[in-house]
Order: structure tokens, then sequence, then C-alpha cells
């Protein structure tokens, strides 16, 4: 078993993925770790859409406009998004849930890989990417999305993160110092 920290080290965006199907048990694993995840006066605004048919996976593939093609070959995305009237923090809540996600995804052996849609656009910029989503998948006018996590088993496994390229430059004590 890694520890956390070792998941850390591991955790690389993973953009290609074998056409392998997630079972169904680590589809549960995964959702009930963003379930469990922390969330502001434990209001958890966030909601969860599991997304496996791949007609529907080929249209997220199109939210933005950079980086969110390699969605159409993911065998699994999760559409992370929260009801906004229920908390003014939705943003940070959804991002713990979308980390966790990620870092259980490892665990299970799998990869991911974050698609911010919140403030993004759709290629053609004639509407949000937020706004997009929300129309392939019927979701309510109350909800924003955050993020989609595409999800799958890693073609390539990366290097593990090199702490030689830590910035450490960015850890201040007592106070800021340039």
């Amino acid at each position: 078993m890694e520890s956390m920290y070792q998941l850390l080290q591991h955790r690389r965006s993973c953009r290609k993925y074998q056409p392998t199907s997630v079972s169904a048990q680590d589809i549960d694993t995964l959702l009930h770790a963003a379930l469990m995840s922390p969330s502001s006066k434990r209001i958890n605004p966030w909601e969860f859409i599991v997304v496996t048919d791949k007609e529907l996976l080929e249209k997220l593939s199109h939210s933005k406009e950079h980086s969110s093609s390699f969605i159409a070959e993911a065998p699994l995305a999760i559409v992370i998004m929260a009801n906004i009237e229920k908390s003014d923090v939705w943003v940070e809540d959804c991002s713990i849930a979308a980390i966790l996600i990620q870092l259980v995804a490892e665990d299970l052996g799998l990869g991911s890989c974050w698609v911010q849609i919140r403030n993004r656009f759709t290629k053609n910029h004639k509407i949000s990417s937020n706004d997009y989503v929300k129309e392939v998948l019927h979701i309510p006018d109350t909800y924003a999305v955050e993020a989609i996590i595409s999800i799958g088993y890693k073609v390539d496994e990366r290097k593990p993160f090199d702490e030689e390229k830590l910035q450490t430059e960015k850890i201040h004590y007592q106070h800021f110092t340039h």
C-alpha cells in the first residue's frame, strides 16, 4: 500500500487511456470518496454525473477550446458540479472533491485528468463551457460545473514527480519574503 505522499508523487495527469471499462466497483469507490470529501459547514453543495456513454463522452470532449478532446477516448468521466444557491464556497468544495477523486483513481491504478470547465469557453467562444456541459447533460440552471475528471487505465506510466523541481522558494515562514 502506497502512502499518501507516494500517491502525490505518482499522480500525474493522464490523457491517453486504454479502451478497457472501469469496473462498477471502482466507480463506486471513486464516488464514495467524493461523497466523503470535506465541505464547508458540511453543506455538500456538490453533485456528480457519471458518464460512460461513448456518445456523451464525445460531446463532452468539445466542452473547451483546448485540452478536452481526450475525454472522447476515456472510458469514464465524472462531472463535478454544485448547486450554487446552497453555498458561496462551492468552488472550493468541488475542487476538494475533484482532487480526492483523482487521488483515489491513482490508488486504484487508474489515470485521470482534470478538465477545467468553470470560466472556460468552447472552441467557437459563443458559449461558455459551463453552459455547454449543462446543455449536454440537462443540468438545471441553479447548478454550475466546476470540472470534468476523465478516468481510465493508463496507456503509459509517467515518471513520478521530480522533487528536484519543487519550488521551495514559494514557501514562506512567519511572513512573506522575497
